[in-house]
């Protein structure tokens, strides 16, 4: 459902936050006191408007307690960050997320008021960090610490088992699941425990980083020892 956004403070965290909801076709309203950062932006989004807007009556004027969604992408100057939830609070948006760089900040923001507090750092830092223990993930998304959702390219240890020989199962030994593959064109949702795994596949899965890591490992090395048994036959 298209919705209306509007998105305070232009840096890489509001930036990409801006250009990616107006991508997905909804309707944003980029704001930040830099001119050049409003003419960078200005092609990608619906709106983008040159204010302070830790200004109350400006904030007015567009119209942005009717909006669904606020995101305060303001990081360092704390102050100006806090103030601008606190008005889009006080303005009535029902739904605000605000960037945080620090956890007194990220505290301050959600007893003011916000919804959801990003920690934009603390995120590209714990995917990288998914990146050196699972090679094989290509993208993390947290959801609780230690466990969340992993988009991966099927390793060959994978490529010809059915999803219950590999152990993704909700209620099984490893307690994962993959709830979608996409296969070139075809996009398979909840697919059945008995697909078979192709070359190229796309698995989404969710579970627990520590057992998705430890099923990984197990298909390997049941994948070397049936290469190693075929070599004797």
């Amino acid at each position: 459902m298209k919705k209306q956004i509007v998105v305070i403070g232009l840096g890489q965290f509001g930036m990409s936050m801006a250009t990616a909801l107006a991508g997905l076709g909804h309707d944003v309203l980029a704001l930040d006191r830099s001119e050049k950062e409003v003419q960078e932006v200005a092609s990608l989004v619906t709106h983008a408007v040159q204010i302070d807007a830790t200004n109350e009556a400006l904030l007015k004027e567009l119209g942005v307690g009717k909006f669904d969604i606020g995101i305060v992408g303001i990081g360092s100057r704390i102050e100006s960050s806090v103030l601008a939830t606190i008005l889009l609070k006080k303005l009535g948006v029902p739904y605000i997320i605000a960037r945080a760089d620090s956890e007194l900040h990220g505290s301050i923001l959600e007893k003011i008021g916000a919804d959801t507090v990003v920690y934009p750092e603390r995120e590209t830092g714990f995917r990288v960090a998914q990146g050196v223990t699972l090679t094989d993930v290509s993208d993390y998304m947290s959801l609780t610490p230690g466990y969340g959702i992993s988009k991966l390219v099927a390793p060959p240890c994978f490529v010809g088992s059915k999803l219950s020989e590999l152990g993704f199962v909700c209620k099984g030994k490893w307690e994962i699941a993959v709830f979608l593959i996409m296969r070139g064109d075809e996009v398979i949702i909840n697919p059945r425990q008995s697909e078979t795994v192709k070359p190229d596949d796309i698995l989404i899965v969710a579970g627990s980083h520590d057992t998705l890591e430890k099923l990984l490992a197990e298909a390997k090395r049941k994948k070397e020892e049936a290469e190693k048994n075929n070599e004797k036959k």
